[in-house]
């Protein structure tokens, strides 16, 4: 049996008591340590791939997070994580609708005056995305009235310095592009954070009473389109060949006078190198020359050399090959001599 205390109490339950003191106290220990768990879960966050967190330290801008995957900042409300989407392209739509009437503030919108104090109704689309998170959420209160007033101011400030002829045709592309980058322009002066990826024109038009006769411009300016790149097309067709021709001209031209150059100078070195060997045999030189001529001019023709002198009678040669046969069965005849007077 247990002996008692100073205080009157047995061992056994003081020794209670202190077990029951430390599991109170390793009770509260671990609510104390779940609850700190707990605290600090509320930091845990995951980034899907395109997404950004700001993060705020006390309301404080401290940093943006956008590599995708689980990350962690220090628990409500020491930090906090608002998350954004930046890689979704947004898309927003201005002017007349494509189909069905419009209302008030669509007409608003649509109706732009031109550089020639023309009205034209139009209908266009701006698509964009998210650049800057922290911007986007914390720099202007309404993001998309900021995109939507800017939209509108960037149209009829490009619309309004060009001509409504080439609003409808050819300068379609370059309304765009200048709106795209006065827009632009424009929502980074507001820092707002957006990003403008195209500004598309989908449909501009003469108001409804006078569209008919827009309509004839518009037919006649394509007209004077085709009918230019018809005529282009034919000059891209024709001017490489006769280019080629004049090419081919040209060197079949210097190539004759190359020719005839080259056979002239040749003549003219055959006749300095004659005129040398005249001078050195005046008579030998002559009569070959007398002979080669004889040639040129009787190519056909068997000719005989008789040298003056040499006899007193003229053999009669048959010139014919044929007739200088013999023929079968019969001996071979010489021919005569011909006195050398009768012969010539």
């Amino acid at each position: 049996m247990a002996s008692d205390g100073e205080d009157g109490q047995t061992s056994d339950h003081r020794i209670r008591r202190a077990v029951a003191r430390t599991l109170a106290n390793g009770s509260l220990v671990l609510v104390f340590l779940a609850l700190l768990a707990a605290w600090g879960y509320t930091g845990i966050y995951e980034l899907k791939p395109g997404e950004a967190a700001v993060i705020l330290f006390l309301g404080e801008y401290d940093r943006t997070e956008e590599d995708p995957g689980f990350h962690w900042h220090l628990p409500v409300p020491l930090e906090s994580a608002d998350t954004v989407d930046v890689s979704r392209v947004q898309r927003a739509e201005f002017g007349f609708p494509a189909t069905g009437d419009a209302n008030a503030e669509q007409r608003l919108e649509g109706t732009v005056q031109t550089r020639d104090n023309n009205i034209v109704d139009i209908n266009f689309v701006v698509q964009y995305r998210v650049k800057s998170a922290f911007n986007s959420l914390y720099r202007i209160a309404d993001p998309g009235k900021a995109l939507r007033d800017s939209a509108q101011a960037a149209i009829r400030e490009v619309i309004g310095r060009t001509s409504i002829d080439a609003v409808l045709t050819e300068q379609r592309g370059a309304v765009q592009a200048d709106t795209k980058k006065v827009l632009q322009s424009l929502l980074d002066q507001y820092k707002s954070g957006l990003k403008i990826d195209s500004v598309e024109l989908k449909q501009v038009e003469a108001p409804e009473a006078v569209r008919a006769a827009f309509d004839d411009v518009i037919s006649a300016s394509q007209d004077k389109t085709r009918a230019i790149n018809e005529a282009q097309g034919y000059a891209n067709e024709v001017l490489p060949r006769a280019r080629a021709t004049a090419v081919e001209l040209k060197e079949q031209s210097e190539g004759y006078r190359d020719a005839t150059v080259a056979e002239a100078t040749g003549e003219a070195g055959r006749f300095a190198a004659l005129l040398v060997e005249y001078l050195k045999a005046p008579v030998v030189t002559a009569r070959r020359l007398y002979l080669e001529t004889m040639e040129q001019v009787l190519p056909n023709a068997e000719k005989v050399i008789v040298e003056p002198g040499t006899a007193s009678v003229l053999p009669y040669l048959q010139l014919n090959p044929a007739l200088a046969e013999p023929q079968k069965g019969k001996g071979s005849e010489l021919p005569k001599e011909v006195p050398r007077e009768e012969a010539e």
